[in-house]
């Protein structure tokens, strides 16, 4: 088949989608149940919850203004407790559903003793993708409210020339295990600058490292921890993060 001719097909096959007009969720719901009713096995409705807010925590000026650009005028309760617990230098696990905002709870006292402090933090995340992500909402973040933190990744696809500079100039470091076993501990005094100010390590998706899988994290970890005595006491704070998976009614018969 000719390309001009698979080009117009693609383009006639996207054509019906693209002039919808987006629908509310009751109305998909129904679409749905008239398409494919016979193959859905179970249907409920969890009750909506009222949400419940703190004030916001006595952060740095621009970190404040950078919220308020975003709308954000309170945080949830979680998000307080998450913050003055590491803020106390205490370990943290937050466990909450999913899009219950488990981002500010590290963000927030992070980006803010970075900014007091100009310490470090090391950011672990499962992969690439949301390494990515996350570095994409510290972007966003710094430029509402024209912060300055400097976050980089450190994963396969960083350019050898830029490594040294992630090491040398990053206040936030996003990477993965696999990176930090291959391409950091083994270099661990090209990053002395950066291990002597680390005060904060964000374990992100932490039920995932589970089975052999867990294992092996957990004893990259010790290896940190070694690393981190070696180059002198800090105060180090852990926060960890998970989804919380919501526990389904069981469906009527």
């Amino acid at each position: 088949m000719p390309v001009a001719s698979a080009r117009s097909l693609t383009a006639k096959r996207f054509e019906p989608l693209a002039s919808e007009q987006p629908v509310d969720l009751d109305q998909a719901i129904a679409r749905l149940k008239a398409k494919a009713g016979a193959q859905i096995a179970a249907h409920w409705t969890i009750p909506a919850e009222p949400a419940h807010f703190a004030d916001v925590p006595d952060l740095q000026p621009g970190l404040r203004e950078a919220l308020a650009a975003r709308g954000i005028s309170q945080v949830y309760t979680h998000q307080r407790e998450a913050f003055d617990a590491v803020a106390a230098g205490e370990h943290v696990v937050v466990l909450t559903p999913t899009a219950s905002g488990k981002t500010l709870c590290y963000n927030l006292p992070v980006v803010d003793a970075v900014l007091k402090t100009r310490c470090k933090a090391l950011y672990l995340f499962p992969t690439k993708a949301l390494a990515q992500d996350q570095v994409a909402e510290l972007l966003e973040l710094n430029r509402a409210g024209n912060l300055g933190v400097r976050a980089f990744t450190f994963d396969g696809d960083t350019p050898s020339d830029a490594r040294k500079a992630v090491r040398t100039e990053a206040d936030i470091v996003v990477s993965n295990p696999d990176m930090l076993h291959q391409a950091i501990l083994p270099h661990h005094t090209k990053w002395a600058q950066f291990f002597e100010n680390l005060r904060y390590i964000v374990i992100d998706e932490v039920h995932t490292y589970r089975g052999v899988f867990g294992a092996h994290v957990a004893n990259l970890l010790r290896r940190l921890q070694r690393v981190l005595d070696f180059t002198g006491p800090r105060r180090s704070s852990s926060c960890a993060r998970r989804r919380l998976r919501t526990r389904k009614p069981t469906p009527k018969p």
